[in-house]
């Protein structure tokens, strides 16, 4: 049987072979230093013979035979498609029948305040390979009666683990289940005891956030996916930066990046190594995983939600295709040690279009591991490159987006919002910086228009940083310190949102030519952007007498005017853009 594959050739876009599982093959074996390369993402929309034309580490008979080798492929038989197979199911004979069942030393605390981690930890077996012979999970229940199940984890050396994000006061107990009979079986009990803790994150109101204790939670984001890859020195200068920013979730991957001013090597990954090069993916570095729950653990304490990124196509260590076991395995691993993290947030993919080994099919397996076994309940998400996700999808808990549009990002908030019937925060709407991206290279004041324009339309926009530096020190992949003029004025402009009527906005449509968001009757938020007229004309009901603010959401300055306004009335404006106007009512 014949391929019904189309020929590739000098003229098809680079990205249409590296989505052909033939194609790629070739690729990664005739031409390594570009699928390798940094840039790789950057090449995806031009002709294949023009990247490969310009490759120097190959010569024109090395194209040619390429391309000879691609035009073969549509005519080649056509592969059996490649079968995804979860992983199985450890045996039931991992320890003997000699060992007794629930003989494991546990240790764990007798009591922990309310939205705080437990921790029950196990001295357990060794043999073998513990990350993949043994399973073990938990049944928490609570006060009320309500039961949560949990996975534990190998942590090496014999050490497995059990967490749980415990949110009712009252006394608990806990079963653990196991294939190793030393584990099968062990029970214990705890207390939990009121405090102030707010826990964590929950979707509110439909479009809106709010920690469990029901505060009003503002999601003020920035992005630095890989700034726990970076050394200690490094880190610890981020959460520096981060402590005195006004941005309170972060963008980040667990997995390291190879891209554009990302050519360092990291200090440890997610698995062990093996010898000769590569990693063990049946084996995980628990040195990497501690490390990386110490950072999230500070960002805690800094108030800032770490919305974890499980997966990304910019890779050079082979993360971005390993086999369906593996990643049900790494997802898995994951959940079991992060879930119980109070200001975790999931992200299934940064661009998962771009990850053209994986199906749908493969989503929404891990997103069913993920809604089953996180007992918190933490948002998820997943998010886009040039395809769009089903954000429908009932596991996703708000939309994740980036521009679809070269301009138009914080302008589709309203329309997507409709669509979706979900919050939708827009995690990249480009980035402040002057590389030679696109997506990275906007200015400031745009950086701030943006954010100011879909926080009015009722969503929440993210902020990142690309300024060039030497030694490729980039805020939106290392962190280090910001250098850019947005910042401060996104903390401006979160301050005017927590003193809004309920510390959040609701988009109005009263309006043609500008956001409004607000209260019908007691308070309005106006958004005149890039435009800049001398005045502006209201019309509001007679009754009600209103105390006027001009907003210069650049200058961050408040100027009211003097005397109360009703009916119609016109607001002077200093004939520059940037300016907002806000009307509160008098007596309300």
């Amino acid at each position: 049987m014949t391929s019904d594959r189309r020929t590739f050739g000098p003229d098809t876009p680079l990205v249409e072979l590296l989505r052909d599982a033939g194609a790629a093959g070739i690729l990664r074996r005739t031409a390594p230093a570009v699928v390798g390369s940094t840039l790789l993402h950057t090449y995806h929309s031009r002709p294949a013979g023009l990247v490969l034309a310009t490759e120097g580490s190959l010569t024109d008979r090395d194209r040619s035979e390429i391309f000879r080798e691609l035009r073969e492929l549509a005519n080649a038989p056509q592969a059996a498609p490649v079968v995804r197979s979860p992983q199985g199911l450890p045996s039931r004979d991992y320890e003997p029948d000699g060992v007794a069942r629930a003989s494991a030393p546990v240790t764990s605390p007798a009591e922990v305040a309310r939205w705080q981690r437990f921790e029950a930890v196990l001295s357990g077996p060794e043999h073998g390979n513990p990350f993949i012979d043994v399973e073990l999970t938990g049944r928490f229940f609570a006060p009320s009666g309500a039961a949560h199940d949990v996975l534990g984890f190998y942590d090496g050396a014999g050490r497995y683990v059990v967490r749980l994000l415990p949110g009712e006061e009252g006394e608990w107990r806990f079963e653990l289940t196991s294939n190793a009979r030393s584990l099968d079986g062990v029970a214990g009990r705890f207390r939990v005891v009121g405090s102030d803790r707010r826990g964590p994150v929950r979707v509110a109101d439909g479009f809106h956030f709010a920690y469990a204790d029901g505060t009003r939670y503002l999601p003020f984001g920035t992005t630095s996916y890989v700034w726990t890859h970076q050394g200690d020195a490094l880190e610890e200068r981020t959460l520096e930066t981060l402590a005195d920013s006004p941005f309170n979730k972060m963008r980040m991957c667990v997995f390291p990046k190879s891209y554009t001013f990302n050519s360092n090597e990291p200090d440890s990954f997610p698995y062990l190594p093996v010898a000769g090069g590569g990693f063990d993916h049946e084996r995980f570095d628990p040195a990497f995983w501690a490390h990386l729950e110490r950072r999230i653990d500070q960002l805690a304490g800094l108030g800032v939600e770490a919305d974890l990124i499980l997966f990304h196509a910019y890779d050079r260590w082979g993360f971005s295709e390993m086999d369906a076991a593996a990643d049900d395995r790494y997802v898995r691993y994951a959940v079991a040690r992060l879930s119980s993290f109070v200001n975790l947030w999931w992200s299934l993919a940064n661009e998962f279009d771009l990850l053209h080994a994986k199906a749908e099919a493969d989503w929404e397996r891990w997103a069913a591991i993920v809604q089953r076994w996180d007992a918190t309940g933490h948002p998820r998400s997943i998010h886009n490159c040039r395809v769009v996700y089903d954000q429908s999808r009932p596991w996703i808990t708000h939309v994740s987006m980036q521009r679809t549009d070269v301009y138009k990002t914080a302008e589709l908030v309203g329309e997507w919002r409709e669509r979706w019937g979900k919050p939708v925060v827009v995690d990249e709407c480009a980035y402040e910086g002057d590389i030679d991206q696109g997506w990275g290279n906007i200015s400031g004041e745009e950086m701030t228009r943006r954010v100011w324009e879909g926080t009015l339309r009722g969503g929440y926009v993210g902020h990142g940083e690309t300024y060039l530096e030497p030694d490729e020190v980039l805020w939106w992949a290392k962190g280090g310190e910001l250098h850019g003029t947005s910042p401060a004025r996104i903390g401006f402009l979160r301050r005017i949102v927590e003193e809004a009527p309920g510390g959040a906005l609701e988009p109005l449509d009263t309006e043609w030519d500008v956001p409004v968001a607000g209260i019908p009757g007691e308070y309005y938020l106006y958004y005149l952007g890039a435009t800049q007229p001398a005045f502006r004309r209201f019309l509001h009901d007679p009754a009600i007498a209103w105390h006027v603010d001009v907003i210069d959401t650049w200058n961050m300055t408040v100027s009211s005017l003097p005397n109360p306004v009703s009916g119609r009335f016109v607001v002077e404006l200093p004939s520059r853009p940037y300016q907002a106007v806000r009307l509160r009512r008098i007596g309300a």
